[in-house]
């Protein structure tokens, strides 16, 4: 039995506060693979990244299309394989080491958080670790459904006796003891999928992660997550979310449509191949128009591209009307499932725009219009040295990714004999995390 049939993805240790280490993140995305390889180096803690004990260097790092996926899914094993074994070689040559285990994210398998109580009665009088653990586990498998696996459970408050706002009960003396929680749920089948993928290139997952909360990780400040806010991450195949409140992050949710969809309009809007239609929508894409935009024509080359048929002239305003429904039909589904998370409760929050398809022009005012909040584009935070090309939102997940393990310790993780990972084909996974040990 794997840890996915008992309910959770696997999850790392706890990271040394005093020692560097390697790390590995791999993002199978519907568009493209990131491969980052990483230093973290001990630091001082940050005045402006609440939790970041680790400097990250990054060492080696590619990115190439994505083949064998489809909304964030494996959709061929061979093709991703391949893509994957490719990603991982760039970036190892980059940096000059062997990758043996990856921290991996998911954004498929429709992505669901939920926020719940569980509760215990205190025999012994004081609140110890382990009935922080047992009551976590509890409510943990009480809120995976059959075929689901958990990514996160987050304990976001305590309660003793009835009474909210324990910060830490640990040592203090009630007769009931109550954890509020944050469950993040997706389809196993999705879950195990990318974990074939990665072990038939014989490599390791250390652990597994939503595709927000790493965007999170990567783009939110600490004032904003205190204050509230949603973090949008808007990739190729999916849209995902992670809700953030009082500091906590507190909800998930995600739906299989994104700026593949967009650039599928596009082809057969204007008649294009897919190809063309991806170039038009990365070089003129816009969800805004205005009085030049009717005169700026381009030259859109048809399917055939037969060398007698000449290009279809069209304009910006074409492209845009286009391209507008579709952005705007995402976020209307964004509103909907912000409406139905703790963001609602929130006036000062705000939303926070990651992922390929939210560099789309105009795309902040659209949003903002049809949500109702201050919008901005997020890009990666706290990091000293990274390409020009992995600064933008496009990077947000697999940077997020490096600056997980620091955040990991805040999880509650099954206990490891309980998480032998073996999904039956090349037994890899008897070692999980074993390189990435070996760096601290």
């Amino acid at each position: 039995m794997t840890s996915l049939d008992r309910g959770q993805t696997p999850k790392t240790r706890q990271m040394p506060a005093n020692k560097t280490a390697l790390v590995a993140a791999l993002d199978i995305g519907t568009s493209k693979v990131a491969c980052l390889i990483a230093r973290l180096t001990p630091c001082s803690p940050s005045e402006t990244l609440r939790g970041r004990s680790h400097a990250i260097e990054l060492i080696g790092m590619s990115h190439i299309q994505a083949r064998g996926v489809k909304a964030g899914a494996v959709s061929d094993l061979n093709e991703c394989e391949h893509a994957v074994r490719h990603a991982v070689a760039l970036a190892e040559k980059m940096a000059k080491v062997r990758v043996e285990s990856v921290l991996l994210s998911v954004s498929a398998g429709r992505l669901s958080g939920q926020l719940m109580e569980a509760t215990a009665e205190i025999r012994n009088g004081a609140v110890a670790q382990s009935d922080i653990d047992k009551v976590i586990g509890a409510g943990m498998h009480h809120a995976t459904g059959a075929g689901r696996t958990v990514l996160h459970a987050l304990p976001v408050g305590y309660s003793l006796d009835g009474v909210k706002g324990i910060r830490d009960p640990r040592g203090m003396v009630a007769r009931q003891f109550g954890v509020d929680m944050n469950v993040v749920t997706a389809d196993a089948s999705a879950a195990k999928n990318l974990m074939l993928v990665v072990e038939r290139c014989h490599l390791n997952v250390e652990a597994m992660a939503a595709s927000p909360y790493l965007a999170s990780l990567s783009v939110l400040t600490d004032d904003e997550a205190d204050f509230g806010a949603a973090v949008v991450d808007m990739g190729a195949g999916t849209t995902t979310i992670a809700t953030y409140s009082n500091g906590q992050f507190v909800h998930a949710s995600g739906f299989a449509l994104g700026g593949h969809h967009v650039t599928m309009d596009l082809a057969r809007g204007l008649g294009a191949c897919i190809a063309d239609a991806e170039r038009i929508k990365t070089l003129y894409g816009t969800v805004l128009t205005g009085g030049s935009d009717a005169r700026e024509l381009m030259s859109v080359p048809t399917v055939d591209d037969h060398e007698h048929d000449a290009p279809q002239i069209v304009s910006r305003a074409t492209i845009a009307s286009i391209v507008r429904p579709r952005v705007e039909e995402i976020f209307e589904m964004v509103r909907d499932r912000l409406a139905d998370s703790p963001f609602a409760a929130e006036p000062r929050a705000r939303v926070v725009l990651s992922g390929g398809a939210a560099q789309l022009t105009g795309i902040p005012e659209l949003a903002g219009r049809i949500l109702g909040r201050p919008v901005r584009i997020g890009r990666p935070l706290g990091f000293g040295r990274l390409p020009n090309e992995a600064k933008s939102a496009s990077f947000a997940v697999p940077t997020g990714l490096l600056v997980y393990p620091q955040f990991a310790h805040l999880e509650h993780v099954e206990p490891r004999h309980t998480r032998q990972l073996m999904t039956g084909t090349t037994g890899y996974f008897g070692k999980v995390g074993r390189w990435l040990r070996e760096g601290f």
